[in-house]
């Protein structure tokens, strides 16, 4: 299975490299997506090679290894959820240098194994900025795809959007004021915390702050009718 693999990698490597395109590398760069290596491939088209190989959790591991950015999100697309790791997932998540490979391995990926949770709590206090980006991330990607979880199981992820509120940083920014909009958006208790923790975050004395909180209230304000109130 090993040589295998090791075949199929080097396929897969040339076949995108026939496919890469300059122009979408420039485009790539556009939409803030940071890379070493890349080919210029498009998202869709990765997702139709990734029907025929997943689930194949060991030439996930090896095409992560690549550092190539389309190899990279092709390991995410294939991998098996069910034999992840914390221990792949600590290592990953330091690979982590542009929004796409951080959101596309959190919302395709991580949030499907039991350990997501726990790297919520873990990763949203990191120092890092795609790492702690990872954190947020998640949180936004929990509270829109399991659909199961009670309200009650998703209180503890407002203290850390405010705790972290004041991170001046691009991608935290945006992935703090994703997971608040997210979690108001899940229920109607949720939705009315996530109003009240985005009115004490715009008391904060930052700049960071003042923005996820007026983004938040203004996307709350515009469609709490379509939300909530249609649905009485």
């Amino acid at each position: 299975m090993k040589i295998q693999n090791l075949k199929y990698k080097h396929e897969i490597k040339n076949y995108l490299e026939l496919l890469g395109s300059e122009r979408n590398r420039i485009g790539m760069q556009r939409f803030g997506i940071s890379f070493n290596k890349a080919y210029g491939v498009n998202i869709p088209v990765l997702r139709k090679l990734a029907k025929k190989f997943k689930p194949n959790h060991e030439l996930a591991l090896e095409l992560w290894k690549t550092k190539i950015h389309e190899l990279m999100l092709l390991a995410i697309f294939i991998d098996d959820y069910k034999l992840v790791t914390k221990s792949q997932m600590n290592k990953w998540v330091k690979d982590f240098a542009s929004w796409d490979i951080c959101d596309q391995c959190c919302s395709t990926l991580f949030d499907k194994t039991p350990f997501a949770f726990e790297k919520v709590f873990e990763w949203s206090k990191s120092k890092e900025e795609f790492i702690k980006r990872a954190g947020f991330t998640l949180i936004a990607v929990i509270a829109v795809h399991n659909k199961k979880l009670e309200d009650v199981e998703l209180f503890d992820f407002f203290p850390l959007i405010e705790r972290e509120a004041y991170d001046e940083r691009n991608f935290v920014k945006k992935a703090v004021n994703w997971a608040l909009r997210q979690l108001g958006k899940r229920s109607k208790i949720l939705f009315d915390e996530a109003v009240e923790v985005a009115q004490r975050i715009a008391k904060q004395n930052s700049k960071s702050a003042k923005w996820i909180a007026k983004d938040a209230l203004r996307e709350f304000r515009i469609k709490e009718d379509i939300y909530w109130k249609k649905r009485l």
